[in-house]
């Protein structure tokens, strides 16, 4: 999911040279001066001035997938809503069915404009009622699409019975994923983190000071992500590297998300692609629930069948396609590749690309154009890398 739309060719590339910061020019999260302190390689992202590698993506990728890595993802949006009857407003905005969350627990779903396209990707966090009786939510939303959201979603909700927080400024946000990240970030807190369910959240002491945590992440492993006041999260940033959880940049964000098949805005999924094509049925409960904005759109979608679908595709050798490289069949262009790049856990190019519905199932060979010249692919099965014993 969330992670702010732009395009990762300089990530997943590092033969091109990225453009000097103008510093001036960018916002910078709580946490860029400890970024600076270790070396940080900084790029300019989604108007963020942001870390895109430290000790460099392989080894920032491998140490997620073996023990423990962290991210600064403070320049995430971040809003608290207080309301009555605060889940039946927020209903009719997204396709999924939101009144079953109970207390900790939480939904990813997707803002929808009346066609059926995404507005953004989101978390819908349900932190249960306030000693008034109100409803209390959090949303964590896309860096590049925080004003979007906030000005759809003011403009839908009844501000007379919902109070709108934006805390996106105030409040860093540190996601620590890997195989030990839930032991390592265990011992500066003290609720017990093995009761926390996947896609669950709890308000609790970090380092003795407040703080939102909640067993979600962008990478296809476990672990959690943690909101806590600024200077909590610098002291949380140096805490966790002396219990020697590596720091991370966005060029392995990026690897690691596209082997677990997330999608990403922008590049994935944006305001003309539906859920339904983009393979995010799941996420969409017609049968749960009533009108919804897009719903006309993605009933008829579902009674015709969509006409593109996002597939993965494997390429063979060291051929990378990229965003916005053309899928060929028989040498025809039939679609284009969204994101790419050189899968570290598994040794080969992988991809995410919209393919006509016919040429979707999986083994259908096709060719991506590469500076010109058709290079063969096949279309395989998503995700790309899947943890044992992981559910998403």
């Amino acid at each position: 999911m969330v992670m702010p739309y732009a395009p990762l060719t300089f990530i997943c590339n590092p033969d091109i040279v990225i453009t000097p910061v103008d510093s001036t020019a960018l916002s910078r999260t709580p946490l860029y001066q400890l970024a600076l302190e270790h070396k940080a390689r900084m790029t300019p992202f989604s108007g963020w001035e942001m870390a895109v590698q430290f000790s460099g993506i392989s080894q920032e990728h491998q140490a997620v997938r073996d023990r423990a890595g962290m991210f600064d993802i403070s320049h995430m949006g971040k809003f608290v809503l207080t309301g009555v009857n605060l889940l039946e407003q927020l209903q009719p905005l997204v396709p999924s069915n939101l009144l079953p969350l109970q207390a900790g627990e939480a939904q990813y779903t997707v803002l929808l404009n009346p066609q059926g396209g995404i507005v953004d990707d989101l978390i819908v966090y349900y932190q249960g009622h306030t000693v008034n009786g109100t409803q209390r939510v959090s949303l964590i939303v896309n860096a590049a699409t925080t004003l979007k959201d906030k000005t759809w979603l003011l403009d839908h909700l009844d501000l007379a019975t919902v109070e709108f927080q934006d805390i996106s400024l105030e409040k860093a946000l540190i996601a620590v994923q890997g195989p030990a990240a839930v032991d390592l970030l265990q011992q500066l807190v003290t609720t017990d983190l093995g009761s926390v369910k996947r896609f669950g959240h709890v308000e609790c002491s970090v380092l003795g000071q407040p703080g939102f945590l909640a067993r979600t992440g962008y990478t296809g492993e476990d672990g959690f992500e943690v909101m806590v006041d600024a200077s909590v999260g610098q002291d949380l940033w140096r805490s966790l590297l002396s219990l020697g959880v590596l720091p991370c940049g966005l060029g392995a964000r990026d690897t690691l998300r596209l082997e677990a098949a997330m999608a990403l805005y922008g590049q994935d999924i944006n305001d003309s692609t539906t859920p339904l094509e983009a393979g995010l049925n799941w996420l969409v409960h017609l049968d749960q629930k009533g009108d919804f904005i897009g719903r006309a759109a993605l009933e008829q979608q579902k009674q015709n069948g969509v006409s593109r679908r996002l597939v993965g595709l494997q390429m063979p050798g060291r051929n990378i396609a990229r965003h916005d490289y053309p899928v060929l069949h028989n040498g025809t262009p039939v679609g284009i590749v969204t994101s790419g790049t050189q899968s570290p856990t598994l040794g080969y190019p992988i991809a995410l690309a919209y393919v006509p519905t016919p040429l979707a199932k999986i083994g259908q060979a096709l060719e991506v154009e590469i500076r010109g010249k058709p290079y063969p692919t096949a279309v395989v099965k998503r995700p790309f890398y899947k943890r044992a014993q992981y559910t998403l």
